[in-house]
């Protein structure tokens, strides 16, 4: 892609990620553990956000990149449904689903503001 160089680049791609590492601390430091179920769900939606981004824009083409932007949205809100429910089952303490969850809000904010901009590049 024109727009960024590499994939490691995008800001959103880095934030995505910082989010994907502590996921995978409180996964195998919590109770959610034990739940193999809802951690893998978790760990699978986190790391789908990430990667579409990387897919997206090493696709070489500006509605791949835009479709697969979209996609790694969609793992976002995915990922947000899941932290309510492990904050419902006390996996997680209610300040980390907190800032997990504004944390990924921007970032769906980012992605949906990179989706619009791409639109709008010749």
């Amino acid at each position: 892609m024109a727009t960024f160089k590499s994939f490691e680049d995008i800001q959103v791609w880095q934030r995505a990620h910082a989010v994907s590492v502590d996921l995978y601390k409180i996964a195998n430091s919590t109770a959610l553990k034990r739940d193999f179920g809802l951690k893998d769900q978790m760990l699978r939606a986190s790391v789908s956000v990430t990667s579409n981004i990387a897919e997206g824009h090493d696709r070489g083409t500006k509605n791949q990149f835009i479709y697969f932007l979209n996609v790694s949205r969609g793992s976002c809100a995915e990922l947000r449904s899941q932290l309510i429910l492990a904050k419902d089952l006390d996996y997680i303490e209610v300040s980390k689903y907190e800032t997990l969850k504004s944390e990924l809000i921007e970032i769906s904010r980012m992605l949906a503001g990179l989706i619009k901009y791409l639109k709008t590049v010749k």
